[in-house]
């Protein structure tokens, strides 16, 4: 089995599902809309669905160590416009990094360090796979909840979703 060529089109597979649930986002929505107090507003979960398939990738193949600190705070755009934009161009630089990837970096460990605290030690591949996929998985889901709630649309993201599905069809099968 090849680990590249695995991850890379896992990355495809699952930044193109993301980029669709983006897309749902209403135009002129409220980026500081919570369903709930401990929520994230919209906005920072969309942008941090955008900072996890860009950013984090990007650290995560392109270093060994990121010395996080307060000020280095999540990305804030503001409108979907140019979440979308800062979404494709943070894409392109992480597909650029994960394909200048070779088979021995891999199983280099790869920390994620604020101030005396490690929250993340682990291999480039586990932090790929749980830290970048896995953790933009999880954010997109929310974000669809977000989305349900605002009465958006939902796009499949592993086959039809309900709202794709044909008025016949029970929802409860999508």
């Amino acid at each position: 089995m090849d680990i590249q060529k695995s991850l890379i089109a896992e990355f495809d597979s699952e930044t193109e599902s993301t980029r669709k649930l983006l897309n749902a986002i209403p135009d002129g929505a409220d980026f500081s809309w919570k369903p709930h107090d401990k929520s994230m507003t919209l906005g920072k979960l969309a942008n941090h669905v955008t900072d996890t398939a860009g950013d984090w990738a990007v650290h995560t193949l392109t270093t060994d160590r990121l010395d996080w600190t307060p000020d280095m705070g999540p990305t804030t755009i503001p409108n979907k416009a140019d979440l979308l934009a800062n979404f494709e161009k943070k894409v392109a630089e992480a597909k650029s990094a994960l394909a200048a990837m070779t088979p021995e970096k891999w199983d280099s460990h790869w920390k994620f360090v604020a101030g005396d605290q490690t929250w993340i030690d682990d291999t480039k591949f586990n932090v790929m796979r749980i830290w970048v996929l896995n953790h933009m998985i999880h954010h997109r889901a929310q974000l669809g909840v977000y989305l349900r709630l605002l009465g958006a649309k939902i796009p499949g993201m592993y086959g039809p979703s309900a709202d794709e599905m044909p008025a016949e069809q029970p929802a409860e099968v999508a």
